[in-house]
């Protein structure tokens, strides 16, 4: 697909060195170098719409001061049949080149022409790509932290998606463990509670405290009377447990998919353990030497594995024995794999039995300590966790009402889930504003996203859609309808409010590289709430309805493409772009 900006670039960079074989031929520069550098955007518009630093790059070579090798430069290069109307040195060496009508008319026809498809690349070559994300423990409601990564992992998977990547989106339920085995005796404890009266049956210290456990414990003994009041702690503990994971794994599906989010796969931990996956997957570190006993346990030699990659970075033995690394228990005396265990297991199902060729985590800044232990794991295994094994870890979510700071504790059932949350502001909200930067806190203003006015950024953004979806369903009831791109004359849009508007219509390729490149999905908030700044510009600057016709077709156009990428960009992060407000 049509990457205007990088076609720019790449021209730039072709003129140039036609330009310097041009004076090189006539003796103004040295033969026989390599004229190299980079095209950047300036800030500032008025040192030019790209600026390349060639002519600096290239002064050892040369031999020659910058200024005089850019002077040569400009002096015999030919734009005829090129994007750029002029080109001049500046500073102690810069080439500066400004567009012509030819590259803004471009840009529009590419975004008529491409529809959805605008901004596609194929950077990822069509290789299998897996987005893990949420992976919340069914033991609750979903928290503030599961409804940003959500938004993170659905969002950076529609980016990958664009890029090139075939995307699958997994949830990897831990539906077995001690989390699991603490669920179960906190019902337990709740439905005994309800028969025996709460003074007679002790709550677990470590219990869940939530409202939810009471609701699961009443329901259970709706269904069931006071019939497993008899029943061994053990029959009592895997009814409830099953009851329980029955009940809310549904509830997560639904929440989630009100939230916007449908995955290609639900994974559950209790697969790999039924199947023996763990077991067979501890062997294999045994077998290839990675594994010791010791008390009864099985460890995995984590330190030395860690160590020897650290050593490869350069890392010097001093360095190395301050982080203090340590081995990690995969079997316990008692006989039960770990949950690291069963992490291994399952990453290495993601890549030896599924065969994809990358896995992205989206995990709580909590998790830091488990990055390298699990890539680690997995380079053990010759899988390769360095390089085929991303991370992003995001940052903690505060929320606030009326400027004071809403208390969140899970365990003391006090949190806001993501049920409550949704009830309570529109979901469009709350996926733009958990779309942020995933390594800064996020500060969700509870009243900032309801309010109907330019402050809320969503609303903003949505505004600027709907309004131009109203002008041209007015324009085209007056006879005025949005014309084909072929038929454009970009030589009219002179103003620059419409040359600023139609430069960031072509930023949103690089844009969606750039986002997939970092795992940033936050990349396109900025890039919508910009288009749509520079969409109100234009709007009070140029004049539509009563201008010349061919002037009004143009703007016309320029206005519908700016509606065709702000729906696109919306709907890559999941949010919707209403064509009335």
């Amino acid at each position: 697909m049509v990457n205007l900006i990088q076609s720019a670039k790449e021209q730039i960079n072709g003129l140039l060195q036609a330009a310097y074989e041009k004076a090189a031929a006539a003796g103004q520069l040295p033969a026989g170098a390599e004229l190299s550098g980079t095209v950047e955007i300036p800030k500032d518009t008025a040192n030019g719409d790209f600026a390349a630093n060639h002519a600096m790059a290239g002064a050892r070579a040369l031999h020659m001061a910058p200024r005089k090798i850019a002077q040569a430069l400009t002096e015999n290069m030919r734009l005829e049949g090129s994007f750029f109307a002029s080109v001049e040195t500046a500073g102690p060496g810069f080439i500066n080149f400004r567009l012509g009508p030819g590259w803004y008319g471009a840009v529009l026809q590419a975004v008529q022409a491409e529809g959805a498809d605008y901004g596609r690349c194929n950077d990822g070559g069509g290789k299998k790509l897996m987005v893990e994300f949420v992976s919340a423990n069914p033991t609750g409601p979903m928290h503030m932290g599961n409804a940003r990564g959500g938004v993170l992992g659905d969002a950076l998977a529609s980016i990958l998606e664009r890029v090139g990547w075939q995307v699958s989106r997994e949830f990897y339920v831990n539906d077995a463990g001690n989390q699991i085995e603490k669920f179960a005796s906190s019902i337990d404890a709740r439905y005994r509670q309800l028969i025996l009266g709460e003074e007679a049956v002790p709550f677990p210290e470590d219990g869940y405290h939530g409202d939810d456990i009471k609701a699961l414990a009443a329901a259970f003994r709706a269904e069931n009377g006071d019939a497993f009041l008899d029943r061994s702690e053990a029959e009592r503990h895997a009814a409830m447990a099953r009851f329980g994971l029955d009940r809310n794994i549904p509830k997560m599906q639904a929440d989630l998919r009100r939230y916007g989010i449908e995955y290609d796969k639900w994974f559950f931990e209790s697969e790999l353990h039924e199947s023996g996956y763990v077991a067979e997957t501890v062997d294999k570190l045994t077998q290839l030497g990675q594994t010791y006993e010791q008390n009864g346990a099985l460890w995995l030699r984590t330190s030395a594995i860690l160590s020897e990659k650290l050593r490869a970075a350069g890392k010097s033995p001093e360095e190395i024995e301050k982080m203090e690394l340590k081995d990690d228990v995969l079997r316990r005396a008692n006989g039960f794999y770990t949950y690291f265990a069963a992490d291994i297991a399952y990453h290495r199902n993601k890549f030896e039995k599924r065969g994809f060729d990358k896995v992205v985590n989206v995990w709580g800044a909590d998790h830091h300590g488990h990055v390298a232990r699990l890539k680690g794991a997995m380079d053990a295994l010759g899988l390769d966790g360095e390089h085929r094994l991303d991370i992003v870890l995001m940052q903690l979510v505060k929320l606030t009402r009326n400027s004071k700071l809403v208390v969140m504790s899970k365990r003391t059932g006090k949190a806001i889930s993501l049920t409550n949350l949704l009830d309570e502001i529109p979901v469009d909200a709350a996926r733009y504003f958990f779309n942020s930067r995933p390594e800064s806190p996020v500060e969700f203003d509870l009243e900032l996203a309801v309010r109907q006015d330019s402050e809320n950024p969503v609303y903003y953004v949505q505004y600027a859609h709907a309004r131009i979806c109203t002008m041209l369903e007015n324009l085209a009831a007056e006879g005025h309808p949005v014309p084909e791109a072929g038929a454009l004359k970009p030589e009219l849009l002179t103003e620059p409010a419409e040359h600023e508007l139609i430069k960031q219509l072509a930023a949103l390729p690089d844009e969606l590289r750039q986002a997939a490149r970092d795992y940033d999905p936050s990349r396109i908030n900025k890039y919508v709430m910009e288009l749509a700044a520079r969409f109100h510009r234009f709007y009070t600057a140029c004049r539509l309805k009563g201008a010349e016709e061919e002037l009004l077709k143009s703007r016309l156009l320029l206005a519908d493409c700016t509606r065709r990428v702000l729906a696109l960009a919306l709907g890559i992060i999941g949010v919707h772009a209403p064509e009335k407000m």
